[in-house]
């Protein structure tokens, strides 16, 4: 599994260093089953610049999607009227219909709510839409979007945003982990995919700051 992952690492639209020219729209590369690898990721620098990344990096930790669900709703009514085997249907046509409707409104309402909630919470401290923001075109394709993939792989790196992200403490010898000034270590899990595109672009960002960023394949 090691050696599948590391060559995943460098994609041919990655350049020889893993961090070249993001791929065209047809050229996303994401597996039909999402491979979750996980990273640590050192910002290293000036104590005053690290302690602006990192209030600038703090986030919900989320993509706030804000596409219609309408084709969701039609999926919807035909599993309900046309359930996979062994189960049977329960549901009229009407009701199926009906049922199908209010799943929609409340999916667009949590849609909503994850939307008005994203830009106040800071629980995530590696928030790559709060970094580089998802334009407001791309958010209403909604996330399965052919348009949409393309844009987060081209400016990312990855098809989805970084989960399980967590400030890491510094060891130091003989004492007890510590926060380090000059140093936001943190561990995050990304979506096929180490995001160089993401990386890249904070480097530029940031220049005063060192960016290292490394897949851990043995982190349990």
């Amino acid at each position: 599994m090691t050696g599948v992952r590391a060559a995943r690492r460098l994609p041919k639209s990655a350049g020889g260093a893993g961090e070249g020219a993001a791929a065209s729209p047809v050229e996303v590369l994401a597996l039909a089953q999402t491979d979750w690898l996980y990273h640590h990721l050192r910002v290293a620098g000036d104590p005053a610049e690290v302690a602006a990344f990192r209030q600038a990096a703090a986030g919900a930790g989320i993509i706030p999607w804000q596409h219609s669900l309408g084709r969701a709703e039609e999926d919807w009514f035909h599993l309900l009227v046309a359930p996979p085997p062994p189960l049977q249907r329960s549901l009229s046509l009407e009701g199926a219909r009906i049922l199908a409707g209010q799943l929609r409104v409340a999916a667009e309402e949590r849609l909503r709510l994850v939307a008005e909630r994203s830009g106040e919470s800071r629980a995530c401290p590696l928030d790559l839409h709060r970094l580089l923001p998802v334009p407001e075109a791309v958010l209403r394709l909604g996330p399965e979007h052919p348009e949409a993939r393309a844009w987060l792989w081209s400016h990312w790196g990855t098809t989805e945003a970084l989960r399980h992200v967590v400030e890491l403490p510094v060891p130091k010898r003989g004492q007890p982990p510590r926060r380090d000034p000059g140093l936001l270590w943190l561990g995050f899990w990304s979506a096929d995919w180490t995001p160089w595109a993401a990386i890249r672009q904070l480097r530029k960002r940031w220049p005063g700051l060192r960016l290292a960023v490394q897949p851990r394949y043995d982190d349990p």
